[in-house]
């Protein structure tokens, strides 16, 4: 009697077993999801800005770039040298303008989910802090430091 319940508690434990595992193997026709971090690996960053139509220079926007920059971003960066944060020189020519606006409109995100941006904090060990600007300062900035990168 003790064989036979044993007997039937084994085959149903190997009943129940291999209907989880089944049921955990997608089928053919299942679609896989999606990544997780697919946006992270954007060469566009992460936030508002999906896309910047760049032309010539703009004098004007380029003075009030480096206003802007002046005030709000040179306590951290410099130019040409390591500082709290990377140089900033030729930074347009290493990154879309896209990820540097976002960079400036969303740094806490960026740091946490685009992989440059994580590995810029890891090496400057200082999460860079949103300067309360608007987009059309982020710009502004972009422009500035696009001019500097055409010098």
């Amino acid at each position: 009697m003790v064989k036979t319940v044993l007997l039937f508690s084994l085959s149903g434990l190997l009943i129940f077993s291999y209907r989880a595992k089944s049921a955990d193997i997608p089928s053919p026709a299942s679609p896989l999801p999606d990544p997780p971090n697919e946006k992270a690996v954007s060469d566009k960053g992460i936030g508002p800005i999906k896309e910047v139509k760049l032309g010539s220079i703009d004098q004007s926007l380029v003075k009030k770039g480096k206003e802007i920059f002046d005030t709000k971003c040179a306590s951290c960066h410099k130019l040409e040298e390591r500082y709290v944060g990377p140089p900033l020189k030729g930074v347009t020519k290493r990154r879309k303008p896209e990820w540097i606006m976002n960079m400036i409109l969303n740094p806490a995100e960026m740091e946490q989910k685009d992989p440059i941006a994580s590995q810029l904090l890891s090496e400057y060990l200082t999460q860079m802090a949103f300067q309360n600007v608007s987009q059309g300062d982020a710009r502004a900035i972009l422009e500035y430091l696009r001019s500097v990168d055409e010098k």
